[in-house]
């Protein structure tokens, strides 16, 4: 496993997505943030079009769908407790994508406000900010 190529490329999408969720605001964050939204549902990226990605969270089974659902990374989730959890690659469908299965990377959910949700991902040594707009049913 070349981990510096997995860090280059989690870094190249976390950033991206960085960018696009910048335009997200927290005006009233909930206090206590609500860590348990993250347990299920759909998940999209504020201003990230659904079909360049999404993911879906069921049971501890979640699931990252890339190139208009053809492509996925399915992992397990590990709650530590209500707002940090591992997330550990199981499978995936594009070999080329940098992630491999028993990769690991650690949240944190730092807020939450109605469906939104900040997290901080940890990947080896690197940390990124990204926030979840949880799809509304």
């Amino acid at each position: 496993m070349n981990y510096l190529k997995i860090v280059s490329a989690a870094l190249l999408v976390l950033v991206c997505s960085q960018a696009k969720s910048q335009d997200t605001e927290f005006g009233k964050p909930d206090k206590p943030a609500k860590c348990k939204n993250i347990r299920s549902g759909k998940f999209l990226r504020a201003n990230y079009p659904e079909g360049i990605w999404y993911m879906t969270i069921k049971g501890n089974t979640q699931t990252e769908y890339f190139n208009n659902g053809k492509d996925y990374i399915k992992s397990t989730l590990v709650f530590v407790d209500d707002c940090n959890y591992k997330v550990i690659v199981l499978e995936k469908s594009d070999k080329n994508d940098p992630m491999q299965v028993g990769d690991v990377v650690n949240n944190t959910i730092v807020e939450t406000q109605d469906n939104l949700i900040k997290l901080h991902s940890k990947i080896g040594n690197d940390q990124f900010e990204v926030i979840y707009v949880k799809e509304k049913k």
